[in-house]
């Protein structure tokens, strides 16, 4: 199996990308669009909701209820990601053990964790009975 986008730039900076039915904007300057590497977090947080929903069905937390994670991306003196921190908050009331090894599990399953250079992964916390 293979994945395809079509990625085309007209003109500056901003590109539009053809996923499938779906057309989506990124503006590596941020004007008219979220740009390169706010799309990267997003893209990593969504692949970690299904990571962190299937770790916790493994790991004894049955429904984890609402997900929220916080990406914050730090960049380096050349505006390169140099790490990326998830603060998550999950509805469930979960313990720290459980929470870590929902974390681990997520890791192993994270498609977009995986494809990342390990100095990228994120750094993770989980905060149980959030809302």
């Amino acid at each position: 199996m293979t994945k395809n986008v079509t990625t085309v730039s007209e003109e500056g900076f901003s590109a539009t990308n053809e996923v499938r039915d779906f057309e989506t904007t990124i503006d590596a300057e941020g004007d008219a669009a979220p740009d390169t590497l706010e799309t990267l977090l997003a893209t990593y947080a969504s692949c970690y909701v299904p990571a962190l929903r299937v770790g916790g069905q493994q790991r004894g937390a049955d429904d984890l209820g609402t997900i929220e994670i916080e990406s914050t991306g730090e960049l380096n003196d050349d505006d390169k990601l140099e790490s990326i921190s998830f603060d998550i908050h999950v509805e469930a009331d979960v313990d720290d053990d459980t929470a870590e090894e929902i974390i681990d599990r997520a890791n192993e399953l994270c498609k977009v964790h995986d494809a990342l250079k390990p100095e990228l992964h994120a750094d993770m916390s989980l905060e149980g009975d959030a809302f």
